[in-house]
């Protein structure tokens, strides 16, 4: 059994990802976990995303880390990654190995009813949201954020956060690529290129920023 592992993390709002509410559950839950099989973390992964959105830059960049480390993706519950059915098949498709803390001995056929459950639930969810929103229109009640600038400066104290927490996992992937002989800043960035990654504008990698992760690394 595997026990390498890749930690991925996902909260559904800036708030959230600010105030750590719902991610100290997670890392809990996860950490136990590895503690009971005597497992490693080979990296953690934190995205501030909605379970309804299927683009997600860090899962991506966390699966494409069980690829090159051969880790297992591990999240501590199944809707961490996603409610949608179609979502859960294309992961399981990518032949990444994955396993849920709150299900660990699911099997593919299970994982499916359960995230058909769940992605049923988020519709019904959704619908009952919108209702209340619309009945609180009509009695005229003000909605928006009222603290919207302090919310404001959180998340661009988030994104930096993100930012360190993304390079670090890149020289990760780096220092696996200079193990397997590469070296030169050239081939550094063809290998993550060919390895999926994307800059954080969703650019190719060139000997330039490939540079600047080893400057961080140093």
């Amino acid at each position: 059994m595997n026990t390498n592992f890749v930690c991925y993390y996902r909260v559904s709002t800036t708030q959230q990802g600010v105030s750590g509410l719902g991610l100290d559950a997670q890392q809990e839950s996860v950490r136990n976990h590895i503690g009971a099989v005597q497992g490693t973390i080979v990296a953690e992964f934190t995205e501030v995303e909605s379970g309804k959105v299927n683009e997600r830059p860090i899962l991506n960049q966390a699966i494409e880390m069980c690829r090159v480390t051969g880790a297992t993706l591990l999240v501590a519950k199944l809707d961490r990654l996603s409610r949608n059915l179609h979502f859960i098949t294309t992961l399981q498709q990518s032949k990444v190995n994955f396993v849920a803390v709150d299900n660990p001995h699911a099997t593919p056929f299970l994982i499916h009813i359960l995230v058909a459950v769940a992605e049923y639930e988020r519709t019904m969810i959704s619908a009952r949201t919108k209702a209340a929103l619309e009945s609180a229109k009509r009695r005229g009640t003000k909605l928006g954020n009222p603290r919207f600038n302090e919310s404001l400066g959180r998340a661009r104290e988030l994104r930096r956060i993100q930012s360190h927490q993304r390079l670090g996992e890149l020289v990760v992937v780096v220092r696996e690529l200079q193990r397997s002989g590469c070296h030169r800043l050239k081939d550094l960035a063809n290998g993550l290129n060919a390895r999926g990654f994307k800059t954080a504008r969703g650019s190719r990698f060139t000997p330039t920023q490939v540079h600047r992760i080893l400057r961080f690394a140093q």
